[in-house]
């Protein structure tokens, strides 16, 4: 039902192809049926008016020939009248007004309808065109002619004709009805109408059939590319014809299969890579077991060795360290690469594992915790602790002390709707004022007498270090990413920030990078209570299995003025004791 709402909501839409079409096809149907019409009408209304008035024109002009021709110069006003009333007689029954003057020298005029026709009602610019005597030449041989008007009385049209004849006698006026020639000429403009209307539907129908005929092909073409970028490369198109639109199948045919040769290569690629990665990371595991344990042997008899060769060997050590880091990191993220990862969980009071990851580091002096116990959550305590290593160590080793680390629970969701990475605002409350949220009274107990609530944690790494510039933000969990091109080199291993976010993400949570108004970056990590549907489900994987909830906010807002500098942030801790990579 919604979606044939929304299709029916798309056809309606001004934006749609289909409307549009239709409403061209309709315009141009329109017009041109109005200009037909309007032509026809005029034709016609020309060609009736112009054959009744000259009809009636000439009748009038031989009545007024024949019998106001045949009165004496001053006749009288019965005679007049006679000749009025012979001529109104003839067939086109039009009314006459004849004025003249008499034997004693008086005016008369004779009218065959007083209340219609008298000398008041003739136009004057009628009269006086009447009365005009015109020079006689060779180009006019008569000194007066017939003139006419057409005019309205009470809204019937009518024709009103005058002239006077030559050679003395009367003046004679006629006005002719043409209401019939009027209701005759509506008819015609209803019918025009009628068919113009007629044209438009027809047109509106066509243009229907034939945006059918056009689209058709057009929304199986978008289907099929909304397909192929949901990643269903094994999308083709049904082709028939040989028209444009067959061509446009074919060519998304084409493209279609060079795109699935193409990520079928780069996939294949990307597997090698991965693989080789990974036996590369196990290859390399021998060889730093030895020489992790003749470093460590060196170390301890660091003492008793020449003084010169025992810097060399310090060297020896701290690198060796770094170098199992670098590839427990490796195989790490191997694993997450290559959808391996798998969580473990059991009940954990957040602020006991967040307090044992402190003291296990030797932390507590410089962190300060503000966590109540008793927030229980069903997570990976091994992930939760590689998380909360990296962040804590991050801000010790780049931002400044104290670092402050607080706890919280939230009754949000943990993902956002659409599942991908977001940039959000630096404008999130400091560590220190986050507010302690109590689990609800019919949440389940915890053995040990704790609570595990429904919602989200909430844990917060704050440090009071400059911040994180703004160039850096966008990049801070991206893996090797070095803030400073003036320190290629530094003790982490460039991962680590990126495996917390994975940790993150396996877990369906994210984790928000950001600087705070008054200096100082916090990381704010969000994960569920309960994490137990992920590991139902198979966990939240896309088709390569790869984590598919990337709600996680990868950097967020601009730094304040107080960010900048060049505290720059190295996205690795895991030589310094933070704890990453794999069993740490």
């Amino acid at each position: 039902m919604l979606r044939a709402l929304r299709r029916a909501s798309g056809l309606l839409r001004w934006t749609s192809l289909r409307v549009r079409l239709v409403f061209v096809f309709a315009l141009v149907a329109l017009t041109a049926a109005v200009s037909a019409s309007g032509i026809a009408y005029w034709l016609n209304r020309n060609t009736v008016l112009d054959r009744t008035q000259n009809a009636v024109l000439k009748d009038f002009r031989k009545a007024l020939d024949e019998r106001a021709g045949s009165l004496p110069l001053r006749p009288r006003c019965a005679e007049l009248q006679d000749a009025a009333r012979q001529m109104a007689a003839g067939p086109q029954n039009y009314t006459v007004l004849l004025i003249g003057v008499d034997s004693e020298g008086k005016d008369c005029a004779a009218t065959t309808d007083k209340n219609l026709l008298t000398l008041k009602t003739v136009p004057a610019s009628l009269r006086k065109a009447v009365d005009t005597v015109r020079p006689v030449d060779d180009a006019n041989r008569y000194p007066h002619h017939l003139y006419w008007q057409r005019r309205e009385a009470d809204d019937t049209p009518y024709l009103v004709a005058g002239a006077k004849v030559i050679g003395g006698g009367p003046t004679g006026y006629m006005m002719k009805s043409l209401a019939t020639e009027r209701q005759d000429l509506n008819s015609l403009a209803w019918s025009l109408g009628i068919a113009t209307a007629l044209a438009l539907v027809g047109s509106a129908l066509l243009a229907q059939a034939a945006a059918t005929t056009v689209l058709r092909p057009v929304q199986r073409l978008g289907h099929a590319a909304r397909q192929l970028g949901e990643g269903r490369l094994e999308t083709r198109l049904r082709v028939t014809g040989t028209d444009e639109l067959a061509d446009l199948s074919r060519t998304f045919n084409r493209t279609a299969e060079q795109v699935e040769q193409r990520v079928q290569e780069l996939s294949a690629r990307e597997e090698s890579s991965r693989r080789f990665v990974a036996d590369m990371s196990h290859e390399l595991r021998t060889p730093l077991t030895a020489i992790t344990a003749v470093s460590e042997v060196l170390e301890e008899e660091a003492d008793s060795l020449d003084p010169m060769i025992a810097p060399a060997v310090q060297l020896v050590v701290s690198e060796t360290r770094r170098l199992n880091d670098l590839v427990e990191n490796l195989m790490e993220v191997t694993r997450f690469d290559a959808g391996t990862a798998r969580l473990v969980l059991d009940d954990v009071d957040v602020a006991d594992q967040v307090t044992a990851c402190i003291d296990a580091r030797a932390w507590l002096d410089a962190v300060e915790l503000d966590a109540e116990r008793g927030i229980v959550a069903h997570l990976d305590p091994r992930r939760l602790d590689v998380v909360l290593a990296n962040l804590i160590g991050n801000a010790l080793k780049h931002g400044g002390s104290p670092v402050r680390v607080s706890v919280r629970t939230e009754d949000a969701p943990v993902t956002g709707p659409d599942g991908a990475g977001r940039t959000g605002s630096s404008a999130v409350p400091p560590a220190s004022q986050g507010s302690q949220d109590t689990a609800p009274a019919d949440a389940p107990q915890h053995p040990e007498g704790g609570s595990r609530a429904g919602g989200s944690l909430v844990i917060q790494v704050r440090d009071h270090g400059p911040g994180i510039p703004e160039n850096v933000l966008p990049h801070v969990f991206d893996r090797f990413y070095k803030a400073s091109a003036s320190r290629p080199r530094s003790t982490g291993s460039g991962l680590g920030l990126s495996i917390a976010l994975e940790n993150a993400h396996i877990h369906g949570g994210e984790i928000i990078a950001a600087n705070l108004p008054e200096g100082g970056a916090v990381f704010t990590l969000r994960l569920p209570m309960d994490a137990s549907p992920l590991v139902e489900s198979g966990g939240p994987r896309d088709g390569s299995g790869n984590t598919q909830n990337r709600a996680a906010l990868r950097s967020t807002g601009p730094g304040t003025d107080g960010t900048g500098g060049a505290a720059g942030r190295d996205n690795g801790s895991g030589a310094d004791g933070a704890g990453t990579g794999n069993g740490r």
